[in-house]
């Protein structure tokens, strides 16, 4: 089952069982998943059996590749039903005997065209006009009229066309089968005794050690427990170049041990690593309809039987009412019905869907849909969260401001010495700087938390305050110089605390969210995309206006709460614009799930923003959604390409038929031949 025409079978086959509920199909991985009532397993095999089609029970996990090989079949009939057609076309040209000519062109059919006429009765007989039955008709019709050379061209070429294609088809499988193949399946794992033994990787549980050595793919994922090394994640994250690990880092399934020996504790059973994740993900997304699917599929079925009932027409009133000879007209209609096969047209938007979800996925852009895919060159506007996407979302010490009134007074070393006893993270970013730095930290006493303002406590006897701005100003500390100095730091975006021991200030240090270096790029080819972008944030609207200015970004909206964010996007869709939600999945979840598109930054080894956002970044490279942007508007130049490729030559071959140019084997020609350039036109994606 790999073609649209096996599915329309299947489809009609299984609807019409009161036990079936529903059903899912993947052509692209020759599956089916059937809803059926309890007991009905048997009935639905036999049902697919009818159609001459063997249905296995499968239970296919995430770690195993299906079990359908690629499509195989022997060449030599191939080769003997060409030749016989060719000989029966040359010795027909020089004029020898009919029963000759007839004889070879028998033989061709018989070499290449038996599965066909198979295919081809059970669709009669199941009352579906599909491509093979049509082709079955057009072929009987000829040798009927006994056009022995054409008969016996047009099931050659049909057959060798169909072997081409199914061909094609595998390549386009392959590219979401060989993600299954990153992983390796087996696991060097430390045993009770301290020993190491090889053992399937399907089998390690979640909590055992594993040893990997330099050059080897991880097994499953983990996170560091001894060693170094450099591992190459650009199968799961799209990252370029190589990241270090060590103690305490994670490492993922289907990434490559690059140098150094390392020992990682299991986090996920290999059905639930990132990359079996990923792979589910791309696999459930292919059974997803994108738009112009649907509208193809539609399209199919109201223009097959309409274009055989015109080929009736055709073949019956020239003769009956104008007097016109019958077998002119009857090979006239008999080449409209192989010209009306609508395989073209239908297979080519699922290998462009699947083409560009892979191509997707080998750069670490988990899309969970072809919709999403298709509609992504729809997006107007980018909506972005700013800590953890535009920002790093670990404040650090940016500026020290030492105060005249300060003299005398190791301000630094009491600032960091309150901060390290604070667990707020303007006050680890203070206490990190001072660690760094080696700073020996005081004794602090009597240390107390000051709630939406600061710490206080007592060092050498003197009492001490660390905190923010409206603490300064409570304490009579603030003087205007004081208050320029502060208005000037929270302009560039920055949260500033201060020291003062309840007389004078003493310090002042500056802490903000530092910009990805990323981001700039990130953005700017945003807007060389044609994007409007906006930031939605909690932080204040100064701190949000001037990372903005830093980065580019055309609007900034500061203090959002998740309701308020919701509403901004609501607000773009009203306009009528097509806007992209960028997140961590979990905090901006309102908005994101409102948005026509969410993204969720840095998914890898995340469930929940693997399976909440609607495409899935991998890490927190935001440049990625620029490569999604051109992705998408690739896909869809290729999708309207192909249907205006497919539906273009039937439509000229169908011209040259009506003024009676057209041949049964030029209509072979251009129906397969459509077929095999859209399945080719739709894989030049895997390679973006």
């Amino acid at each position: 089952m790999d073609c649209p025409t096996e599915e329309a079978l299947i489809r009609k086959k299984l609807g019409g069982m009161g036990e079936v509920q529903s059903l899912d199909f993947n052509l692209m991985q020759r599956s089916l998943t059937v809803v059926h009532r309890a007991g009905a397993l048997p009935a639905v095999q036999e049902a697919i059996r009818d159609l001459g089609m063997e249905a296995e029970v499968s239970e296919v996990t995430a770690k195993q590749a299906p079990s359908e090989p690629e499509s195989i079949w022997p060449w030599w009939p191939y080769a003997a039903g060409g030749i016989a057609a060719l000989l029966a076309e040359i010795i027909h040209w020089a004029g020898m005997p009919e029963w000759a000519v007839a004889l070879l062109a028998l033989l061709a059919i018989l070499s290449c065209g038996i599965d066909t006429y198979r295919k081809g009765w059970i669709a009669l007989r199941h009352g579906n006009l599909n491509m093979i039955a049509l082709m079955s008709i057009a072929v009987t019709g000829a040798l009927l009229l006994r056009q022995w050379p054409e008969a016996a061209m047009v099931m050659v070429l049909f057959a060798i066309a169909e072997l081409i294609e199914a061909k094609s088809l595998d390549r386009a499988r392959n590219a979401i089968r060989s993600l299954i193949q990153l992983a390796p399946d087996y696991a060097t794992v430390r045993q009770p005794d301290g020993s190491w033994i090889d053992l399937p990787a399907a089998s390690v549980a979640i909590g055992e050690v594993v040893r990997i050595k330099p050059g080897q793919s991880v097994a499953l994922d983990g996170t560091v427990v001894i060693g170094h090394s450099t591992v190459n994640q650009a199968a799961i994250t799209g990252e370029s170049l190589p990241v270090e690990k060590g103690p305490g880092d994670p490492v993922f399934a289907g990434t490559l041990n690059e140098a150094g020996s390392f020992e990682y504790e299991v986090t996920a059973d290999a059905g639930h690593s990132t990359l079996a994740r990923i792979i589910q993900a791309v696999e459930s997304a292919q059974g997803a309809r994108a738009p112009t699917q649907r509208f193809v599929d539609q399209f199919a079925r109201i223009y097959t039987p309409v274009v055989f009932l015109v080929a009736v027409v055709i073949g019956l009133v020239p003769p009956l009412l104008l007097g016109a000879g019958w077998q002119d007209w009857i090979y006239k209609a008999l080449v409209l019905l192989v010209i009306a096969c609508p395989c073209a047209l239908v297979i080519s938007t699922p290998v462009t869907i699947v083409s560009g979800l892979a191509a997707a996925a080998r750069h670490g852009i988990l899309i969970k849909g072809g919709v999403y895919l298709e509609e992504g060159h729809k997006l107007a506007v980018l909506a972005l969260d700013k800590t953890g996407t535009i920002t790093h979302g670990k404040p650090a010490l940016t500026d020290t401001v030492q105060l005249e009134q300060a003299d005398g007074v190791d301000s630094l070393r009491i600032a960091t010495s309150l901060a390290a006893r604070s667990d707020h993270p303007a006050s680890f970013a203070i206490a990190e700087a001072g660690r760094k730095s080696g700073i020996e930290l005081l004794e602090v006493t009597g240390f107390t938390a000051l709630p939406g303002r600061g710490v206080k406590g007592t060092i050498g006897g003197v009492d001490y305050m660390l905190g923010n701005h409206r603490l300064i100003h409570e304490n009579g500390v603030c003087s205007p110089a004081i208050e320029a100095q502060l208005a000037h730091l929270e302009e560039q975006g920055k949260t500033v605390i201060g020291l003062t021991d309840g007389k004078q200030p003493l310090i002042l240090l500056a802490v903000a969210d530092t910009v990805k270096d990323s981001s700039r790029v990130a953005i700017e080819a945003l807007r060389a995309l044609g994007l409007d972008t906006v930031m939605l944030t909690g932080d204040n609207v100064r701190t949000a206006a001037a990372i903005a200015r830093q980065v580019g970004i055309d609007e900034a909206l500061g203090d959002q709460l998740p309701e308020d964010k919701l509403r901004a996007v609501e607000g773009y869709i009203r306009d009528g614009r097509h806007v992209g939600m960028v997140g961590d999945g979990i905090n901006d979840a309102p908005a994101l799930a409102r948005a026509d598109i969410g993204f969720a930054m840095g998914a890898a080894g995340s469930d929940t923003a693997i399976e909440t956002a609607d495409v899935a970044l991998m890490d927190d490279d935001l440049n990625k959604i620029a490569r999604f942007v051109r992705l998408s508007r690739k896909t869809r130049t290729i999708l309207i390409e192909n249907i205006t490729l497919a539906l273009g030559i039937k439509a000229v071959f169908l011209v040259l038929t009506l003024v009676g140019y057209g041949t049964m084997w030029m209509a072979v020609f251009a129906d397969m031949g459509a077929s095999l350039l859209v399945v080719a036109n739709g894989l030049r994606l895997v390679r973006q």
